[in-house]
């Protein structure tokens, strides 16, 4: 299982440093790869908490992992002058409200820190990332 698990992870990191490497230097193509890796983690949470997946506690903390290493970058991958261009979806309000912005990723820092034993923690864990993500995105998102 933890083969399994090392095995996919690999994947997507793989992929993801290719489609980051084929783009470097552009921020907004480099989130929007972000962005599609927290997808599919979240799924995996989300899949596990609704009851449509087997609860696995390595593939949920490993799921959390992939969510709290984004996290980590957040406040990065969002520089001046990086407002447009690639059809991002990224709101002037990141730029207006720095520190809201910052807030916003500090928590979601926090929030996806935790450890995954059980099913009541990855519940707790989901749903705090999960609440973070809906406001961040109500804040700081165009459509």
């Amino acid at each position: 299982m933890i083969k399994t698990v090392f095995s996919i992870s690999t994947l997507v990191a793989a992929t993801l440093f290719a489609s980051v490497s084929a783009n470097a230097g552009d921020p907004a193509v480099e989130r929007q790869a972000l962005m599609k890796l927290n997808g599919a983690a979240t799924g995996v949470l989300a899949g596990m908490v609704k009851g449509q997946t087997d609860f696995d506690a390595v593939k949920a903390q490993q799921a959390l992992n992939v969510l709290h290493g984004a996290a980590l970058g957040f406040g990065y991958m969002f520089p001046e002058g990086s407002e447009t261009g690639a059809n991002t979806e990224a709101a002037a309000t990141i730029w207006s409200d720095r520190a809201g912005f910052d807030a916003a990723v500090a928590k979601y820092i926090s929030d996806t820190s935790a450890t995954i034993t059980d099913m009541d923690s990855l519940k707790a864990a989901f749903g705090a990332a999960a609440a973070n993500c809906g406001s961040c995105h109500k804040a700081y998102r165009t459509k």
